[in-house]
């Protein structure tokens, strides 16, 4: 049986989200957008799943509203090209569905500002302040990096940002339950179900109230008017349940125990401001790629799962200034709610193992 180490590229599906889906995928297949009573009781389901979902991203998520999306992508796309206009500012470590945005909208002639980072990972705010100084609609930041786990001070990104007349957008999707995401302080939030033990295929954009957004789908305008396409139930009800069980995971001892068990290796990115169930490591002379193909009973990676098809080495680690050797030696580890303390001994044992053979081949 492989040993799942990846959380940040998928995670399991909750048995409760499953169990909220089946009966939209077995047996009821109602439009939740048709006026008949069917149609309504899939509309309701689709409403308390909005509910959970909005629960989940505490008290403050009342004081905005919850469009259901294709997945984070999806928000993310919308809510760059859609809402402030201006220019854009935002760290060079941002997930590629908002760099590669900015970098459409910049073909588009829309300025743009690509910020460094620290080899910490982490944005400089008296840069930032400077940069927004200089007239911005609109600051991005991602709270928790998915690559590298560093956490962005996103609170005091959206002060500056709103200092100056700047929307704030944060992606969420790897922090959303996890850490404490200061809602208060952003305009917009993206998130993601299958980042939370939810389904793939649906994702959310919170939009505070007052924030004008334009549809980035045209069609019927099935979501709050301005989002069009058929939602899913099946989908909704996953995400909704999967919501309802955040804030209960323990990743501390596991996190612990990989430092322990991983002390040959090099840490990426901050070493305090971080997320604990996200570990990216590196190891001098080490090949990164060729560990994965080797450790066959582990599921781990190198990177984000967007890239890595790329052949390009992550443009996170670049960003912390490693050259491409150091970067592809580096490797990921996601560890979360069903990982057991056993299997991560064992899968890094197996790591370790194969990263001493590929060392003592190169000697």
């Amino acid at each position: 049986m492989t040993i799942y180490l990846d959380y940040q590229a998928t995670t399991p599906v909750a048995p409760e989200a499953a169990a909220a889906m089946r009966p939209w995928l077995e047996e009821e297949f109602a439009n939740p957008h048709s006026p008949h009573k069917l149609g309504r009781a899939a509309a309701a389901v689709v409403e308390v799943a909005r509910e959970r979902v909005l629960e989940a991203l505490g008290e403050g998520g009342k004081g905005g509203r919850l469009y259901f999306t294709s997945g984070a992508t999806e928000a993310a796309n919308w809510a760059l090209k859609c809402s402030a206009p201006g220019r854009i500012v935002t760290p060079a470590t941002e997930h590629a569905c908002v760099l590669d945005s900015i970098e459409w909208l910049a073909g588009q002639g829309r300025g743009v500002d690509v910020l460094p980072v620290g080899a910490d990972g982490l944005v400089d705010l008296d840069l930032l302040e400077a940069r927004v100084a200089g007239g911005a609609g609109l600051v991005a930041a991602m709270l928790v990096n998915n690559e590298i786990g560093v956490i962005q001070p996103v609170a005091e990104i959206a002060r500056i940002a709103r200092a100056r007349g700047a929307l704030f957008f944060c992606d969420a999707v790897q922090g959303f339950g996890r850490v404490p995401l200061p809602l208060e302080s952003c305009d917009m939030v993206a998130l993601s179900a299958h980042k939370v033990h939810g389904p793939k295929g649906i994702g959310a954009l919170w939009v505070r109230d007052g924030v004008t957004l334009e549809a980035f789908l045209h069609g019927g305008g099935q979501e709050g008017g301005i989002r069009s396409g058929t939602l899913s139930p099946a989908l909704c009800a996953g995400f909704g349940a999967a919501a309802a069980l955040l804030g209960g995971d323990d990743v501390e001892s596991l996190w612990a125990t990989a430092l322990d068990l991983m002390g040959d290796w090099q840490l990426n990115g901050a070493a305090g401001q971080r997320y604990h169930g996200n570990l990216n490591l590196r190891r001098d002379g080490v090949d990164a790629g060729r560990l994965i193909s080797e450790v066959r009973d582990v599921a781990f990676s190198a990177g984000s799962a967007c890239a890595s098809g790329s052949g390009r080495p992550s443009h996170v680690l670049a960003a912390l200034g490693l050259t491409e050797r150091e970067a592809r030696a580096s490797i990921r580890l996601g560890f979360g709610r069903y990982t057991t303390a056993a299997e991560l001994r064992t899968a890094l044992g197996l790591i370790n193992q194969a990263a001493e053979r590929q060392l003592s081949f190169a000697a």
